[in-house]
């Protein structure tokens, strides 16, 4: 009998899936029929003869790529990965890329306190210590958790100076626990306990967390006017989505948690925050999971998004994109149509689970309803090295039960979303208008 469970159960079909490392568009694993810009001036040409509107040279070479891909079912070859023809669309950054979520999103804060970040570091730098064998593990475990010690007592008032003033005596309080936490992990350590490490890690990586949003201070910019009426996440809020597995004996359902990050994009992330509280996604099947990614959010009908009752015309956003170093994002443009081919995205798509809005592939604000999230690594999204970065809209990292999203099959039933964190973020929500 399969197991109703958190996800700790493990599918061995799962990892025999091909990765088609194919763009994610609405409704369709195919290129979407390009449409016409006029500020473009270069052109590809569709069957038949026809003319869809004029792009770039990079962006034929890619929709090559692609349609390559799909016609011929046979992955980019070795010596696109080695030679890759587009370099100026890589998002270059020294040093191993950043793959867990939690580290992204602690990362995507809008903060600038340079001592609580010499506390995360070494916290974080536990997990690459765990991948030594045997107990040999711990003697590196000690060392950062000693790094990290001595970051918290050399820097704990720069930290407390950092905190919002509404939130200094909450802020404290964690670090207190923090600096507690952190001498319960040295015991664990002196004790050889290593299955023990993993678990007191997460806990005091999430008061790190706790303690850096406690240093936002409000909303840190004012999102554009033309946007101001939709709905907008303005901080960060979390959902839970209950999935039905069919025809697996090792899971039935399973729970992942999302955590949604309005600070980096409040239009895309409130319009699905909305979409939640509407029940929109509830009962509906994933309608696509080919071992890339894993996408839903197409209804019932021939729409492709979601139709607002107040219109009766499908709702669609803007392209949203937050540039690291930026203190707002940019609208409607991908970074390649800015010039910014080496520009690094707040939100990358660098962590198994990274959720994203599809759109149409030629048409930056077609996004609607439709979700979707990166699985594995290809020759075309490696991490911090994509073309995925700056082309679709990232608002969220699955950060519990993610590597269950490879179990995810077509068919299998969205059973609810559920906001569980949050609403009070949520500004000019259409659910409530709409009764």
């Amino acid at each position: 009998m399969a197991a109703v469970i958190s996800c700790n159960s493990y599918s061995p079909l799962a990892a025999s899936k091909w990765i088609n490392p194919t763009l994610p568009t609405k409704a369709s694993t195919f290129l979407a029929t390009p449409k016409y810009n006029p500020h473009k001036h270069v052109q590809c040409k569709l069957q038949n003869g026809q003319k869809g509107r004029p792009f770039s040279l990079k962006e034929c070479a890619i929709s090559i790529i692609l349609a390559a891909e799909l016609i011929t079912g046979i992955p980019s070859l070795d010596a696109y990965a080695a030679n890759p023809p587009l370099p100026d669309l890589s998002v270059l950054i020294s040093g191993p890329p950043i793959k867990d979520p939690g580290a992204l999103l602690r990362y995507a804060l809008p903060i600038n306190n340079k001592a609580v970040r010499e506390v995360q570091k070494p916290l974080e730098d536990i997990t690459e210590s765990l991948k030594i064998a045997g107990v040999k593990a711990l003697d590196s475990v000690e060392r950062n958790v000693r790094q990290a010690s001595r970051a918290l007592k050399q820097g704990k008032m720069l930290i407390i100076s950092g905190l919002a003033e509404a939130k200094k005596d909450r802020g404290a309080e964690l670090l207190d626990k923090l600096e507690v936490g952190m001498e319960e992990l040295q015991q664990i350590v002196e004790d050889r306990n290593r299955d023990a490490v993993a678990p007191k890690q997460k806990e005091l990586l999430q008061y790190v967390g706790d303690v850096e949003e406690d240093m936002v201070d409000g909303f840190p910019y004012e999102v554009p006017e033309e946007y101001r009426n939709m709905p907008l996440l303005k901080g960060r809020a979390a959902v839970d989505m209950k999935v039905k597995v069919k025809d697996n004996p090792n899971l039935e359902e399973c729970v992942f948690r999302i955590v949604l990050d309005g600070y980096n994009a409040p239009v895309t992330a409130g319009n699905f925050v909305d979409l939640v509280q509407r029940h929109f996604y509830d009962g509906m099947e994933i309608q696509r999971a080919d071992g890339f990614v894993v996408q839903t959010g197409d209804p019932d009908g021939p729409a492709e998004g979601f139709i607002d009752p107040s219109t009766e015309k499908t709702r669609t956003i803007p392209l949203e994109i937050m540039v690291d170093g930026e203190k707002a994002p940019v609208y409607e443009a991908t970074l390649e149509e800015l010039g910014l081919y080496k520009a690094q995205t707040k939100l990358p798509f660098n962590a198994f689970g990274t959720m994203a809005m599809a759109r149409e592939e030629f048409e930056n604000n077609s996004a609607s309803s439709q979700i979707f999230w990166l699985l594995k690594e290809s020759e075309l999204t490696p991490s911090n090295a994509n073309i995925l970065d700056g082309r679709y809209a990232v608002f969220g990292y699955v950060t519990e039960n993610e590597d269950f999203l490879e179990d995810v099959k077509v068919g299998d039933v969205i059973e609810s979303i559920k906001l569980v964190s949050g609403q009070d973020n949520l500004v000019n929500p259409s659910y409530k208008i709409a009764g």
